[in-house]
Parts: C-alpha cells; sequence; structure tokens
C-alpha cells in the first residue's frame, strides 16, 4: 500500500524558484507577477487549470474606476470596505486594495477578460450590496471564469508550467525557511518533493466545512489553512466566516450552490410565504442591496420565525426584470435554475436561505509583501486574512486575488534573488514521506462520513447563530471526530487516490473547525458575520483581532490583539460617509 513511484526512488524532485501552490487567480497573478520579475516559477493544483474555485466568483470585481458613477474613488472604496468590515480590517491591506484595483482590473480586461461595457466602450459598473457607488465591473454574472481564463492564457503565453491533479500534504520547513512543499498526483500517486526558494499559498478557504455551502465537493476544506499552521504560521479571526444570504435549497445534493449578489444588484427582491417584502424591516433604506451579514441574518430570522417556504427558505424575485434582461445580465442563474429545478426565474420566484461562503479569517500576512511568520512563505486570497473584516464587501474578493496574488508573487520573487544559497533538509523530506506513510493504513473509519458529521455538526453548532452551548457542543463533537480520526482505513486503488486526499481533507478540516469554535468561544459579541444570540450586542471593547497558534505541544491557542488603527487621512473619509444603523445602534 504504497504511492511512491517506485522501489528505487520516494519521489520526484522538481526544482525553481518560485512554488505557487494553488491555480486559482491568486495563484496564477502571483506565478505572472514572479514570473515577470525575472523568477522561474512553477504551479501546482488539485484541479484542472480552469477549474479553479475561481470560476464559481459570478458576481463582479470591485474597482473605484468611476465609469459609471464618478464621484467614486479609491478613498470611497476604502471607507466602505472598513466601515462595512466593522473595523476588524487591517487598514493597510484595505488601502492597498482600493489603490491597485482599477489598474488590475484594467490589465485583465488588456488581457482579453470579457467585462461588460457602456456604449462609450468604458467598462460598466453594477451596485454590489452597500457599495456607495456603482463600482462592480462584470462579465454577465460569470466574472469569476472570465477572470481565471484570462490568467490561465496569459500564464501560458509566458510558458509558466500548471502541474495538476497535485496534492500537497506538507510545507518543507527548516530552521524556519520554508524550501518547497511536498505533494502526491490524485490519479497515479506519484509524490513530487517541489523545491524552492519561495513558496506562495494560494489554497482558498475552510467553508465547505458546513453542510450548506456554496463551495465544491472537496474543496474549501481548510487544506492550506492547515499546512501555513503547521509550518509555524498564525491564523487569525477564524470564526468570522461570511454566510451569503442566498442560496440554492433543492435538490439536496447541490443544497448551498451560490445564487450570485448579482441578482440583487440588477434588482432582485426578497419576499417571505406571506408576500412581504421583509427587508423594511432589517433596512429599510438599502433593502436587498444592505450588507450581506444584515442580509443573511433577515434570511435566516425569516426563516427561523416560521415565515419560509416549503423547503425552508425565502423568495428571491426578478420576475419584474423581464426576461431579456435576465438572460443579459444573469445568464448563470437563468440556466443553473432550469438545469437543477425546472424553474424559469423571469416567470416564478426563487427560494433561497443562506449558505456558508467566504473564509475572511485566514493566515496572518504583512500587507504589503503578503509574507507570513514563517521566511520565505507567502500567502494571497481567501487563505490569508486582514482584508474584509466581520463582513466582505461582494465583490471584493476577485480584486484580492489579483492584487495581492501580484504582491505576493512578486515579493516571493525579490526572496529568491536575495538568497546567496538556499537551505534544504533531508530529514525534513523524509519527515514528510513518514506523515504521509503513517495515514496509509487498515482502520474501522472511513473519512467520507466523518466528514459529514463535520460539516452537520458546523452547520448546526457554529452557523449563522451561535451560543455558547452550542459551540461548547461543537467542540465536544470535533474532540470526538478528532479520535475517530486516527482510525481511519486508507486504501489507495486503481481508480485513484481519492481517500488518502479525503483522509488529508478531514484532518485539515478538523483543525480548521477547531479552530473556528474556539474563536467564536472567544468572541463574546454580535460583529457582523458573527452573531451570538446569548451576546447580542456589538463589544467597541472587542476590537480586535483573534489570533491562533500551535504551542510547543501542538495545541491550539487564541491571543487577542487589538484590530489596527485607522490613518486619520483615510479615517476623515469614514466619518464623512453616511452612519450605518444597526437595530438603531451606530457603529462609530
Amino acid at each position: 500500500m504504497s504511492t511512491r513511484p517506485s522501489d528505487k526512488a520516494l519521489h520526484r524532485t522538481v526544482a525553481t524558484n518560485v512554488l505557487v501552490i494553488g491555480s486559482g487567480a491568486a495563484g496564477l497573478r502571483a506565478a505572472i507577477a514572479a514570473h515577470e520579475a525575472g523568477c522561474d516559477v512553477v504551479v501546482i493544483g488539485k484541479r484542472q487549470a480552469k477549474d479553479a474555485h475561481t470560476v464559481l466568483a459570478a458576481g463582479g470585481i470591485n474597482a473605484a474606476l468611476a465609469t459609471v458613477d464618478r464621484a467614486d474613488s479609491w478613498e470611497q472604496h476604502f471607507a466602505d470596505t472598513v466601515r462595512e468590515g466593522y473595523f476588524l480590517s487591517d487598514p493597510r491591506t484595505v488601502e492597498l486594495m482600493a489603490r491597485e484595483a482599477p489598474a488590475a482590473v484594467l490589465e485583465l480586461a488588456e488581457w482579453g477578460a470579457p467585462f461588460a461595457r457602456t456604449p462609450q466602450g468604458t467598462l460598466d459598473q453594477r451596485f454590489f450590496g452597500a457599495h456607495t457607488y456603482r463600482r462592480t465591473c462584470y462579465a454577465g454574472d460569470f466574472t469569476g471564469r472570465a477572470v481565471l481564463h484570462a490568467l490561465v492564457d496569459r500564464a501560458a503565453a509566458l510558458r509558466i508550467p500548471i502541474h495538476e491533479h497535485q496534492y500537497v500534504w506538507r510545507l518543507l520547513v527548516h530552521d524556519g525557511q520554508c524550501f518547497g512543499a511536498a505533494a502526491f498526483d490524485l490519479h497515479t500517486g506519484e509524490r513530487t518533493v517541489y523545491q524552492a526558494d519561495a513558496v506562495v499559498l494560494c489554497t482558498g478557504g475552510h467553508t465547505r466545512l458546513w453542510r450548506r455551502s456554496s463551495s465544491r465537493r472537496d474543496e474549501n476544506t481548510g487544506d492550506g489553512l492547515y499546512l501555513a499552521l503547521q509550518a509555524g504560521a498564525a491564523l487569525t479571526d477564524m470564526e468570522l466566516v461570511q454566510f451569503h444570504p442566498t442560496g440554492m435549497l433543492v435538490p439536496e445534493e447541490i443544497a448551498g450552490t451560490l445564487v450570485t449578489e448579482a441578482v440583487r444588484g440588477e434588482g432582485g427582491r426578497l419576499f417571505n410565504a406571506m408576500g412581504e417584502r421583509f427587508m423594511a424591516r432589517y433596512d429599510p433604506e438599502r433593502m436587498e442591496l444592505s450588507t450581506r451579514d444584515r442580509v443573511a441574518l433577515a434570511n435566516y430570522t425569516e426563516i427561523l420565525e416560521g415565515r419560509g417556504g416549503p423547503h425552508g427558505g425565502v423568495f428571491l424575485d426578478v420576475t419584474h426584470i423581464g426576461r431579456d434582461a435576465i438572460i443579459q445580465k444573469l445568464p448563470r442563474m437563468y440556466r443553473q435554475f432550469l438545469e437543477w429545478q425546472m424553474l424559469d426565474i423571469s416567470t416564478q420566484p426563487m427560494e433561497v436561505a443562506p449558505t456558508a461562503h467566504y473564509s475572511m479569517g485566514g493566515i496572518v500576512v504583512d500587507p504589503d509583501s503578503h509574507g507570513t511568520a514563517v521566511r520565505g512563505l507567502y500567502a494571497a486570497g481567501e487563505v490569508a486574512a486582514g482584508l474584509h473584516g466581520a463582513n466582505r464587501l461582494g465583490g471584493n474578493s476577485l480584486a484580492e486575488t489579483v492584487v495581492f496574488g501580484r504582491r505576493a508573487g512578486e515579493h516571493a520573487a525579490a526572496h529568491s534573488h536575495s538568497l546567496g544559497a538556499q537551505p534544504r533538509s533531508q530529514r525534513a523530506i523524509g519527515a514528510a514521506h513518514q506523515d504521509l506513510d503513517s495515514l496509509l493504513k487498515e482502520g474501522t473509519e472511513l473519512a467520507r462520513p466523518l466528514q459529514r458529521a463535520l460539516r452537520n455538526t458546523m452547520w448546526a453548532d457554529c452557523g449563522v447563530v451561535r451560543t455558547e452551548t452550542r459551540l461548547r457542543s461543537a467542540l465536544s463533537r470535533i474532540r470526538e471526530l478528532q479520535d475517530s480520526a486516527r482510525r481511519l482505513d486508507v486504501r489507495p486503488s486503481s481508480e485513484g487516490f481519492g481517500d488518502l486526499a479525503h483522509a488529508l481533507d478531514l484532518r485539515a478540516s478538523l483543525v480548521a473547525a477547531e479552530a473556528t469554535v474556539i474563536g467564536a468561544l472567544s468572541r463574546t459579541e454580535s460583529r457582523g458575520a458573527h452573531q451570538r444570540a446569548d451576546y447580542p450586542e456589538l463589544d467597541p471593547d472587542l476590537r480586535v483581532n483573534l489570533r491562533i497558534s500551535r504551542s510547543t505541544g501542538g495545541t491550539l491557542v487564541v491571543e487577542s490583539r487589538p484590530a489596527p488603527e485607522t490613518p486619520a487621512y483615510l479615517h476623515k473619509r469614514i466619518t464623512e460617509t453616511r452612519a450605518v444603523s444597526v437595530a438603531g445602534r451606530l457603529l462609530e
């Protein structure tokens, strides 16, 4: 029962200057930047290059281009992001994103991303929730796919190699320096040690831990978070998980599949089973274009209080927009409901409910370089923390991938150029093999049922609304599942090495889930996406980031740190922005 390529070799070896783990938008932009800085680059990913998770980012990408609303500016984009993140974002991170997003989006357009345009030929921009102005560029409702394909084509033109179907199970670290990663082929089991001067992690988040999730199967299981933690990096704000207001409910096999915010951006209206347009009770000024956390909580409350539909959801209606406009602006949603429910959204409303959607916490990184506490290890995209605070604005995630993917790639390249010699450690490589070998054994448990048990636990006890009792129940159940995971049966077969990948996914998910729950227990307030029924008020004293690291004994430790202060020259723009009321309370 071996994943080794032959009796003569434990692994193949690939050497490069910069290794990028993850072939989505952040990873590809990092690779392009490192290549353009003069480095040899290799990208590795689990899926085919044009099928990374970025394709699911449907609605748009933000940039203060002011092509539609002339008053928009990067400063206003900054203010909207910080305010609606409940002041937990890192201001420097937000500033860099807001400043650099316009150039990043125009660059994508130059590389062939087919963004919608105005009659004058400039990039069109639509409204997304809680943005002061229209600043979301889009390609119908398949923007992520358009961005990813443009980046893949650019990488191909630069002849950047992308190794597909590679599962990274361990980062290689020696004396606090990351010098590569160990991976195996999901089909053949062949192991490869990728030796590199610098590594960029672009592996996504951990939202697949919830039963109802917009993430695809076997993606966003927290594996990148686990890799970074094991290597010596820290995580932060793991409890801050965004539940998108609108996910599909039926059929069961696709429950949680995203219904993009572009539907509300194009004028979609929410109704309960009584026919009430209920957002008037929760945010009468912004209605359906309120922030995601508020709309998700409103939907959840309507359902919980018995005003939901036959499948336990509320109704999102675009029938007033007209079929032609729907097909032009929301073609993917139109096909999605026809395919799965035989529902024509131009004539009937969609039944939707909240779904786990985005990890706003993640790996602690330096805002400028996106470097971690481990020398030579960088992170970008959803796996990295700092931008979104307690609530992510729709459209900021794609902007994040290209802005900080580029920055991480440039700094990884600079690190490579600065090295006179790169240390390697055969001991670290040997330990990686031993780690994987230890999972290949007969046992009494299977990974899939334990994954389902974890997803059910997280949905029931660490979902949209939380309490200490439920969170402690979740923590207890996670510990039970961790014990069961020690008895996994993992046997590669002629069909591939999926069992091994599932075992590794489970191991990472259990650690990510534990970090999320202990963070949620520590945050005794309600702020943004983190809602505590037993602590319903926002606590000004808890404007903190909760950092999680491994102790020398291997246990997870939580440390509270004050959130960074906003520079005075930018704070002025925040105070000028209209005050936002949450259940009658001002955020300032």
